[in-house]
């Protein structure tokens, strides 16, 4: 846990370091320029490098033991934050899109100079190799924050080659591609805030994870040699992970020690599954039926209409 949690930590500043670079490089020459599309990028960024500040500082919680005051531990700061990255986003994204329309309603004003492009080529080679890093860490980590700064580094390299074509237009005369550029870059922004938000709502509501999730859980429970059946069984997420409870159907003859074996058996046997968590079991006589005499009490007790 402690190897995953240095290489979440090393992924987040990177992604804080090249979002303080892109910012820097992008906001002296949009400001110097008058370019609505690096100025847009740059802002983008702004939001970028506080997304991913707010996940170094935490998202980490989540390598935490559980303690006193989250005997569950830590899963939910992690979409929690990966949540805010999300809200931050598509926040931005309404702002750069009404500044977009604005400015085609009242006319560019941005001027051309070589040294927009090369600043935009040095904005998308140190996001790119943000992004390359935070995939080729998270391949390990597993982790919602950094899977959301990823897709966050793969929307800025979409959003600055927006950006290249507002100054690829004002280098052959036409400036209205500048704000045109501005408009594309916020829409980019606001899908992918949504996107993430949607992802991350779903495992902050303890939503069910989909439907082959829990037929492969049911699949690993059934196939244990002891088990007749199971009933009463919930999966549904604690965080990003899945926690899991159900009722499995055995022999009634087993001894104590024997049920303890298989039980053990069955929550080791679920925990391998990624990205199950936490497995809580109860075993049942198979035969027995009081779950289905409770359900024909709860039936007839229910007034008809």
């Amino acid at each position: 846990m402690s190897a995953d949690r240095d290489s979440f930590l090393k992924a987040s500043w990177v992604n804080v370091a090249s979002n303080v670079l892109k910012i820097i490089v992008e906001g002296v020459l949009g400001v110097a320029s008058g370019s609505l599309a690096l100025m847009a990028d740059a802002a983008h960024s702004v939001a970028d490098l506080l997304a991913s500040a707010v996940v170094l500082v935490w998202g980490r919680f989540v390598y935490d033991d559980a303690d006193a005051s989250h005997p569950h531990g830590h899963d939910r700061f992690e979409p929690l934050s990966a949540l805010f990255v999300g809200g931050v986003l598509v926040i931005l994204g309404l702002k750069l899109l009404y500044d977009a329309g604005h400015a085609l309603l009242t006319g560019p004003t941005a001027e051309y100079s070589g040294i927009l492009v090369a600043g935009l080529v040095f904005a998308l080679v140190v996001r790119y190799g943000c992004y390359w890093y935070t995939v080729a860490v998270n391949r390990t980590v597993d982790s919602p924050s950094l899977r959301a700064l990823a897709a966050d580094s793969k929307n800025d390299i979409y959003t600055t080659l927006a950006a290249f074509a507002g100054v690829v237009g004002m280098a052959l005369g036409y400036p209205i591609l500048d704000p045109v550029a501005g408009g594309v870059v916020s829409l980019l922004v606001i899908y992918q805030g949504i996107d993430i938000s949607r992802e991350n709502v779903r495992y902050l509501s303890d939503s069910a994870p989909p439907a082959e999730e829990r037929e492969r859980i049911e699949r690993a429970i059934r196939s244990h040699p002891e088990v007749r059946g199971i009933h009463d069984f919930v999966a549904y997420y604690s965080g990003h992970v899945i926690e899991v409870e159900f009722h499995a159907e055995v022999d009634g003859d087993h001894t104590l020690a024997e049920a303890h074996d298989i039980e053990t058996e069955l929550r080791q046997r679920v925990r391998d599954i990624e990205p199950v968590s936490d497995v809580h079991v109860h075993l049942d006589p198979a035969g027995l039926g009081e779950w289905k005499d409770a359900a024909e009490r709860s039936s007839a007790s229910t007034p008809a209409r």
